[in-house]
């Protein structure tokens, strides 16, 4: 009788919060979209991943009345749709498959569907970062340039080869092939001189190695074969190198779109904390563009340059407003710890596995920045003897990605301290916690005498 009325009584937790919702499970031959039965008596249909079948797919949506979506990110299968949905009116999220796994057993095409739409429908699914379709087309271009560079040093590891196989220590001698006195002496080889006091006149002035020095590491074994495998792998190293210059191009243009509606700010860019540009940066005026572009100057972060901070905007935006607070944002670089907890008990803290590419971004410029005489340097190496170097480099990133949404968001500007300030605020944290211990025991810390002294003398 209890048990009746418990259930006579009982109220449906759940709330429809999107009425039109329509779950899509992308495919890279065809697509299986669920719309609810309320809507159409035949809810699941079939489309084909082609472009026309993909309109007649928005058409039936929009005929049903369908004003959201729901799509797991599926490989790249799942751009092509997203895109032509979005360009027709509807809002569309695209969900993390790990958020919206299925009752194991009842695993088909048709019931993905069917379960991405049904938790879309009560409000279920988050939706995934997306940015705006300008900071998009950036994030392409930067993200195929590093494809390019990728493709690039895979050549310059077949001039190394070539070289050892006729036995040129040329890499033993200069510290980039691929520099000015590298290249010189390469270009030479493959036109023909085998002299190596000729070649060795080939350096560069600023190169550490003496001419003598690298006259004896040219003396070498110069055999047809190899030298044609030289030249092959220079000329695809060439094409590559120009590649790059081209996508550089097209991401300048695509700066400029981005700043045509935006004024210069009225303070002074400014001055740069490196004069030098990096191998790999583009040959563009970065800072000034993301100057225009976001108002602050991300550069004045520590471990922060040019090119990671062109990265990280490509990746994250400028609209810092889509994660409410610092810990929001990262949680969703996965910086944070994690909470998996059970009967009271933390089971794991362990950060989660990631692929965001702002989070590898942070990561190397944590690693970078322990080598520097900064305040964040400091917490890295004090903290890398403490816990290990892992560690380290991932609570230095959550520092960094913190600095950055703070600068991104409000615009406070980035001073840095100092590693002699960060090591007295952590002696004075360590007397403090002392002080404390040695208090609940009953005793008195006192400095030494001869410090106190001292302290009087310089007073």
């Amino acid at each position: 009788m209890v048990k009746a009325k418990a259930r006579k009584g009982r109220k449906n937790e759940f709330q429809l919060i999107n009425p039109h919702a329509a779950g899509i499970d992308v495919g890279s031959k065809f697509h299986i979209v669920a719309v609810s039965p309320e809507h159409d008596p035949n809810p699941v249909r079939k489309f084909s991943s082609f472009t026309t079948d993909l309109h007649r797919l928005a058409d039936w949506l929009e005929a049903v009345g369908v004003t959201t979506i729901a799509m797991e990110s599926t490989g790249v299968y799942w751009i092509p749709v997203f895109e032509i949905l979005e360009s027709r009116g509807f809002d569309v999220i695209l969900v993390n498959a790990r958020e919206s796994k299925r009752v194991p057993g009842r695993k088909t095409d048709i019931k993905d569907a069917q379960w991405l739409q049904q938790l879309h429908q009560y409000g279920l699914l988050s939706a995934s970062f997306q940015p705006s379709e300008k900071i998009a087309s950036l994030r392409s271009y930067l993200r195929h340039r590093e494809r390019l560079i990728e493709y690039a040093a895979a050549h310059i590891q077949h001039m190394q080869k070539a070289l050892m196989q006729m036995n040129l220590q040329l890499q033993h001698v200069v510290s980039d092939i691929t520099g000015d006195t590298g290249m010189n002496i390469i270009r030479a080889i493959i036109e023909g001189e085998r002299s190596a006091s000729k070649l060795a006149s080939y350096r560069d002035h600023r190169c550490k190695e003496s001419e003598k020095t690298i006259e004896a590491a040219l003396t070498g074994n110069y055999r047809a074969e190899h030298v044609f495998a030289l030249k092959q792998a220079v000329a695809l190293y060439d094409f590559y190198q120009k590649q790059i210059k081209e996508c550089d191009q097209e991401i300048e243009k695509t700066l400029e779109a981005l700043n045509v509606d935006r004024e210069a700010p009225s303070e002074p860019l400014p001055e740069a904390r490196r004069k030098r540009r990096q191998k790999r940066e583009p040959g563009i005026p970065i800072r000034e563009k993301l100057f225009t572009l976001t108002g602050v100057d991300a550069t004045q972060i520590s471990g922060i340059g040019p090119h990671i901070a062109l990265r990280l905007v490509s990746e994250c935006g400028t609209d810092m407003t889509k994660w409410p607070t610092s810990k929001h944002f990262t949680s969703w670089l996965t910086l944070s710890p994690g909470n998996k907890i059970s009967g009271g008990k933390v089971l794991s803290s362990r950060t989660r596995r990631t692929k965001n590419r702002a989070t590898t971004l942070l990561r190397i410029a944590a690693v970078n920045i322990g080598k520097t005489q900064t305040a964040l340097g400091a917490f890295y190496r004090r903290l890398a003897a403490k816990v290990g170097k892992a560690k380290a480099v991932t609570a230095t990133a959550r520092k960094l990605a913190v600095l950055f949404y703070t600068l991104m968001r409000y615009g406070k500007e980035y001073v840095e301290p100092g590693a002699d300030y960060y090591e007295q605020q952590y002696r004075e944290r360590v007397l403090r916690a002392l002080t404390r211990k040695a208090a609940a025991l009953g005793y008195r810390l006192t400095p030494k005498q001869e410090n106190t002294l001292a302290a009087g003398a310089v007073s």
